[in-house]
């Protein structure tokens, strides 16, 4: 019996998390491996099903065919905070019980939260949506940065940050069940990266000087345009008249950060756009970042990204 993945599909799926996992895992490879996985699209519900760019899906299978699956793959969910229909809750937690290996990419995670399945258990989801996710499923133990995360607490649950993470994902499922060879030669033919490992930082976006607090944006935006410089704490505070502990204090509530770690965020944030816009050299970009030194600039990248400066350029420069 071939490995049967079954993808529900629905109206706004995500064009481009689904056709990746449907490329990688359910185009015909028998030629690699004759026990190659048999791929079934879904339908959750009856009528004409649209993605989120307007393509139409004619599903080969419905709902009842998740019971035979061995696994089920979720890529993306149309609305993270939306609950899936009941009946399909059903049937992710009747696979779960019975031991299906559940994947979810991007916010697919979320369609297994409202299943219950995710609690208590370590999740990935796209980075725009960690807190979403944290917001309505506290109980969730949620990797922010990782691009895909495997928990074996109990039956196998796979979960990924968006788009590109879903390759990486999808690669991993097929070194587990074929081996490295196999992945390895469906990488080179996705001109994809053969390996990388779950635990790779995502590349989330620099924050920026925002606060809807309109009284304390005008703080933000100062600091964030003189972040580069050497500033002390309590000088920005008495700048706009503030004592240092209610300075502290309300940066605290609107940034859940203190003022330290949000202008080392802005001056990584500074640093990241000078790697992949300018041919500076690393100790260079240190300085006018204001991080100070290289190898300060390699501590903070490393430990907001997992990757270093040289690693990261070579990524993103233009």
């Amino acid at each position: 019996m071939r490995h049967l993945i079954a993808a529900p599909v629905f109206n706004h799926i995500p064009a481009f998390e689904y056709a990746s996992a449907r490329e990688i895992l359910g185009r015909d490879r028998t030629e690699l491996s004759p026990d190659w996985y048999e791929f079934l699209t879904c339908r959750l519900a009856p009528g004409r099903i649209y993605c989120s760019h307007g393509m139409e899906f004619h599903p080969e299978g419905d709902l009842s065919d998740l019971r035979r699956a061995d696994t089920i793959l979720i890529s993306g969910w149309a609305d993270p905070l939306v609950r899936p229909a009941e009946n399909f809750i059903t049937e992710l937690q009747q696979a779960h019980q019975r031991g299906a290996r559940l994947v979810s990419i991007c916010t697919g995670a979320f369609a297994l939260a409202h299943a219950g399945l995710l609690d208590g258990r370590l999740a990935t989801t796209h980075w725009l949506h960690t807190q979403k996710m944290r917001e309505r499923f506290p109980q969730v133990q949620i990797r922010e940065n990782a691009i895909y995360t495997r928990d074996d607490s109990a039956a196998p649950i796979y979960t990924s940050a968006g788009a590109a993470a879903g390759l990486d994902l999808c690669l991993a499922l097929i070194r587990e069940d074929f081996g490295v060879a196999i992945a390895n030669s469906v990488a080179r033919r996705m001109v994809s990266p053969a390996h990388r490992e779950g635990g790779q930082a995502q590349y989330v976006e620099a924050a920026h000087g925002k606060t809807d607090d309109d009284t304390f944006a005008p703080v933000l935006q100062w600091l964030a345009t003189h972040c580069t410089e050497d500033l002390a704490i309590d000088q920005a505070a008495k700048r706009f008249g503030y004592s240092l502990r209610t300075f502290q204090r309300r940066f605290k509530e609107l940034t859940n950060l203190s003022p330290h770690q949000w202008l080392t965020d802005q001056r990584v944030g500074r640093a990241r756009e000078l790697l992949e816009s300018s041919d500076l050299s690393i100790e260079q970009i240190a300085s006018q970042s204001g991080l100070g030194t290289a190898a300060n600039l390699r501590k903070r990248l490393g430990r907001c990204l997992q990757t270093t400066p040289r690693a990261y350029r070579s990524t993103f420069k233009a």
